[in-house]
This record gives C-alpha cells, structure tokens and sequence, in this order.
C-alpha cells in the first residue's frame, strides 16, 4: 500500500496530536510505502516556524523524517493539471496547497492521509483517503 501524508497528518505525528497513533502505524505497516508530495515540506516548515521552531530545528526534523519517506513526488506539471481536475469535481472550495498534495497522491495510486475537513469532500471515486480524527 502506498500512503501520501499531507502536511496536517505528518503535523499530527510530530505534535503527537489526534491521529498521530495512525500516522506511526502507517510507518510500521510491513511493506508499506510512505511518501509526501514537494509542497509539504515547505507548508509543514511554515507551519512550525509559526510554532516557534527554528529553521534549524525544522530543517532536523524535516531530515529525521526523509529516512522514513519513500519518495518526495514532485509538483510537476501532470499533477498541476490533476489538482485543477479535483477542484473542478469537489463540491468545497480546495485550497491550491491541498489540491497539490492531493493530485500527487492521486497521481501516485496512493491512499491521501490527512485531517482536513475540505480534502474530505474530495469524490471518493477521485482519491482514496485516510481522514484522521482531529
């Protein structure tokens, strides 16, 4: 099985907030392959810097997670064209960041792993998901 994280899930296993237990089962799962879309890494170190990180810290923790991550998929111009798809078909509003990272894990076969409300109203038929409590 392959996982893509959004930055919510992968902010849930670092905080150890609602969900985190599911995340860290994610990276125990025997076989499992566990990646994250390019824009994540600059909206997860955005968000901790807002916590109060430092950049050094985020840049050791960032670094800490890349060895449990398969790949980074990149934002190319395939997914650009999937996340305009998806906010086309999702009946919310989808912020662009969110319809990256889903159109990645679209793009990727992957299950979408996340604690967004909105990303919820993806059509199911269009990404599989993983919604975390929050």
């Amino acid at each position: 099985m392959i996982y893509l994280l959004d930055t919510s899930a992968l902010l849930a296993h670092h905080r150890q907030e609602p969900g985190w237990e599911q995340v860290q089962a994610i990276f125990a799962e025997n076989g499992a392959e566990v990646v994250i879309a390019s824009v994540t890494l600059a909206e997860f170190a955005r968000r901790m810097r807002e916590l109060g990180a430092s950049e050094t810290e985020i840049r050791e923790i960032l670094a800490d997670y890349q060895i449990l991550f398969s790949a980074v998929v990149p934002v190319d111009g395939a997914v650009a064209w999937a996340a305009f798809e998806l906010g086309c078909r999702t009946p919310e509003r989808l912020p662009l960041v969110d319809a990256l990272i889903a159109a990645a894990a679209r793009l990727r076969g992957a299950c979408l792993v996340h604690r967004d409300e909105h990303m919820a109203a993806i059509p199911a038929e269009r990404v599989q998901q993983l919604y975390l409590p929050r």
